[in-house]
């Protein structure tokens, strides 16, 4: 691609290369436009182990690039002394995938990564002909021999001719099988090549040789080069390199792109984790003064196996030191704790995920319209800056390499840089909230509660299963994936049959539905540096010991943090790669007041009700108010029930469950009330009780098991209406001797709130998948026909007005109203806004408001006029935390 010529810039008086483009090249106006085209994006890659690009320029009819003179050798002219040592090849290893990690941000592919591309000097690496090397899509002849253009560029630059026996010497040995097949190279065809060098350096030898160019084709093609332990020159004394490194090297070199290390980045840290491993001083991995006299360099080569050697037995002198114990025992980690600054326009804030360096904390502010979007505050800062094209979202995710984050909003996967930028879409989310990024590029998601993890690439592509639902052990489905490092292995929740959020712990692989059952969570589960896995007992965060190999759970758990904000997230907290561990503690953020509310939304007269208060019920008869009040740290959304007497402001309380009571529902004539009680893990009982206190008059086990809520007693006084956690709706008699439960109308997807008209011919209900949720009327017995009646996501349908129209609740807490005329049929009206609500339900199983029948009074939770959030507390050293634990 052309001549390489030491010159003095004159007027900066420094001693520069110019490289200059043959002239069969200049003369092609294309050629030329894309030369410099690509020299001004090199020109941006500014990186200590980059060749600096100066200037680029045409004199007299030649083409020209004005570069940083690197003095030194080529990695390929050391290389023939033999193999780097330990230190050696690990620093410089480490500084080119940093350098193609910079490159690749910037969408520059070097495509001819060699180590004739290399060069050392004063014991660093700096990377030449970056996105020069090849130039594509180009056709025409480029010289008289007949060559096109295409062919001369998008082969790959040759170092030496080829000998008179026929061997391939160059760069062939560094191409990937996708460039060998004719395919368009990325940035996974640069890993394959960094793999290709890192084997050279360690070994001495080149991974893939042949003595033909088909035989050469055929090696890479086909066959896995010996283990760097195998090789003569790296196995000759005991020890050898460590064995992460051929791991690494391996994964660098898969045949197929999709099954590679998919970033430099992750190249980079891994090379990294190894120095640390191996117990190499901050002296023997930095960069040597200048790069030394050839006796020493030979020296060096000769003693690289012992080096490997020492670097092993490092880590045994490592581990003694440790087994005699320090003279000084060092303090412990300091647990930091603060308080998040506000967020503008947020009125709470939660969902802490540390990225992975340690440095970010990732945050889901709402609005005060209730609108969600990701947020990012730098760990020392005050500060939390919105990411754009993120409104909307549910939870956000780091990538591996902490440059973008992955999250679902409208119906969609979406991937989104944090420095700003538009998202891209991955693939549809098919009802996914949860999600976890891995190392090797692929991407898991829940989808709905009843339903498998799925896998998709990130790059995007057709989802596939993950993993399979264990009905023997009591599972529905799958949720809340956590890959492990090795971007194989994944841990996740296998859903049981209640609503308190706790689930089986399991341990799945890529590649096999198969999965190993390791316990039982509250709530979600994560990993943590260190082998840990972190799960949930009621609100307490536990830490636990995972051996991998035998896939389970070793040693007795540790108790971490207490009163953990559970909500919908099951559980806010997460732990970084880097050992940081952030999560969020539950406080008076969430004590509301009851009041009263006009049509319009107007608040009338003093607070009625405060505290830890949900489910508000009005009456029939529009006297009483009946609802839970749940002690401070008390679990999920359980409580015990109280009737407010609005006249004479009596409050009391109707329930002695100790606090496992949920969803109240009052009977026609108002003379009683039904709620479920849990009365165990596996059982829970529907309790019908008087509204005056004397106690319980009857009591059935409920349909699905343990959990589950009552939406509504039915208008005819003799059933209720239940929905089973995995939102299957049964109507359920209560009266008789036969108390079979039926199940109702479109129960084969997710339903929740059924509730039957006054005339009991009509059946409303929400319906679909999250955040695609709808409010439909569906007729019943001799009524037929499905309408949908909102025309946004909605929950929380009431009929009002004898059954002549519909309030529900939109997801942007707005309340709407809906027209109904069922005198010829049914004919739903156009939805019209009330009012917004001062707080969403939060939950298919908790309301924020309820009305009386004619559909004008109101009444409304409200939220504390200065918000109290969460506490965030950051443990800057998590290993060091469980010690002390």
């Amino acid at each position: 691609m052309g001549e390489v010529y030491r010159a003095r810039d004159t007027r900066l008086g420094r001693d520069v290369a110019i490289k200059v483009l043959p002239e069969h090249l200049s003369a092609q106006p294309e050629v030329r436009a894309r030369f410099e085209r690509e020299a001004r994006t090199v020109s941006s890659l500014n990186h200590p182990n980059i060749c600096t690009l100066f200037d680029v320029g045409r004199e007299n009819g030649t083409d020209y690039l004005v570069m940083e003179l690197i003095e030194g050798e080529t990695l390929a002219h050391r290389l023939q002394r033999g193999p780097l040592t330990p230190a050696e090849m690990l620093r410089l290893g480490t500084q080119i995938a940093d350098a193609l990690d910079r490159a690749h941000r910037a969408g520059v592919v070097h495509r001819d990564l060699k180590p004739g591309n290399i060069m050392i000097t004063r014991g660093a690496a700096k990377l030449m002909d970056f996105g020069l090397s090849r130039v594509t899509g180009m056709g025409g002849t480029a010289s008289g021999s007949g060559q096109t253009m295409a062919a001369l560029t998008q082969s790959p630059t040759v170092a030496q001719a080829l000998t008179a026996e026929g061997t391939l010497l160059g760069t062939f040995q560094y191409m990937s099988p996708e460039q060998l097949e004719g395919r368009e190279a990325d940035v996974r065809s640069d890993i394959w090549a960094l793999g290709c060098v890192l084997y050279e350096m360690a070994t001495g030898r080149r991974a893939f040789e042949g003595r033909s160019q088909a035989s050469l084709i055929a090696a890479i093609l086909e066959r896995t080069p010996a283990a760097i332990s195998e090789v003569p020159s790296g196995s000759s004394v005991v020890g050898g390199p460590p064995a992460g490194l051929d791991r690494l090297i391996r994964n660098c070199l898969a045949k197929d792109p999709e099954e590679r290390i998919q970033t430099a980045h992750d190249v980079k840290l891994q090379l990294q984790g190894l120095a640390e491993s191996a117990g190499l001083s901050a002296a023997s991995m930095a960069p040597a003064s200048s790069v030394g006299a050839p006796a020493a360099m030979a020296a060096r080569s000769r003693n690289s196996s012992l080096a490997w050697t020492m670097a092993a037995v490092a880590l045994v002198v490592a581990a003694g030191a440790t087994g005699w114990g320090l003279l000084r025992k060092p303090e412990p980690a300091p647990l930091v704790r603060f308080r998040l600054g506000d967020i503008s326009g947020a009125i709470d804030y939660f969902w802490p995920r540390v990225s992975p360096d340690g440095r970010f904390i990732l945050l889901q502010g709402v609005d005060s319209a209730g609108t969600s979007q990701a947020y990012v505050r730098p760990i020392d800062q005050v500060d939390a800056v919105p990411i754009p094209g993120t409104r909307g979202l549910r939870r956000a995710y780091w990538s591996p390499d902490g440059r973008e984050i992955v999250f679902v909003a409208a119906d969609k996967i979406q991937r989104a840089p944090v420095g700003g930028g538009s998202p891209t879409v991955i693939c549809p989310a098919q009802g996914g909230v949860d999600l976890s990024w891995g190392s090797k590029g692929m991407i898991l998601m829940d989808t709905r509660f009843v339903d498998t993890l799925r896998v998709v690439s990130a790059t995007g592509g057709e989802m596939r299963p993950a993993s399979r639902v264990y009905r023997e052990d009591g599972e529905v489905g799958s949720a809340w994936p956590c890959f492990l490092p090795d971007g194989e292995h994944f841990l996740f929740i296998g859903n049981l049959r209640n609503t308190s959020g706790s689930g089986n712990i399991r341990l799945g692989r890529l590649g096999s539905l198969d999965s190993k059952l390791l316990g039982k969570s509250g709530g979600r589960v994560e990993y943590a540096p260190g082998g840990w896995v972190l799960f949930l007992r009621e609100k307490n965060l536990l830490a636990q010991k995972l051996d991998l190999g035998a896939g389970k759970l070793v040693g007795e758990p540790v108790t971490i943090a207490d009163g953990l904000r559970i909500g919908s997230a099951s559980g806010h907290f997460s732990a970084s790669p880097s050992g940081v561990l952030a999560f969020s503690r539950e406080t008076g953020g969430e004590t509301v007041t009851l009041r009263e509310a006009k049509r319009s939304g107007v608040q009338s007269g003093a607070a009625l009700l405060s505290g830890l208060i949900s489910n508000p019920e009005l009456s029939p008869d529009g006297r009483r108010l009946l609802y839970l009040r749940r002690t401070a740290g008390a679990v999920g959304t359980d409580g015990d029930a109280s009737v407010l007497d609005l006249a004479r402001g009596t409050d009391t309380r109707l329930t002695f469950s100790g606090g496992t009571a949920s969803t109240p529902v009052w009977s026609p004539d108002g003379r009683r009330f039904a709620y479920i009680t849990r009365a165990s893990d596996v059982a829970s009982r529907i309790m019908v009780a008087f509204a005056d206190g004397m106690g319980v008059t009857d009591s059935l086990v409920t349909p699905q098991g343990a959990g589950g809520s009552l939406s509504q007693w039915t208008p005819t006084g003799s059933r209720v209406l239940y929905v089973g956690p995995t939102f299957h709706a049964f109507d359920v008699p209560l009266e008789g001797s036969d108390r079979r439960p039926r199940p109702l109308p479109d129960s084969t997807s997710f339903l929740a709130q059924p509730r039957l008209s006054p005339d009991g011919r009509w059946l409303a209900y929400a319906s679909g998948n999250l955040p695609n949720v709808h409010v439909f009327v569906q007729g019943i017995g001799d009524a037929s026909g499905r309408w949908q009646i909102s025309t946004s996501s909605a929950v929380q349908p009431r009929w009002v007005r004898g059954g002549r129209a519909l309030i529900f609740e939109g997801f942007d807490r707005r309340l709407m109203e809906a027209d109904i005329d069922t005198r010829e049929g049914f004919h739903p009206g156009t939805p019209r806004p009330l009012f917004a609500l001062p707080v969403g339900s939060p939950g298919p199983d908790q309301n924020s408001w309820t009305c009386d029948e004619a559909g004008e009074r109101f009444f409304l939770l409200v939220p504390p006029a200065e918000r109290t959030t969460g506490i965030v507390e950051v443990v800057n050293d998590f290993s060091a935390l469980v010690k002390r634990r």
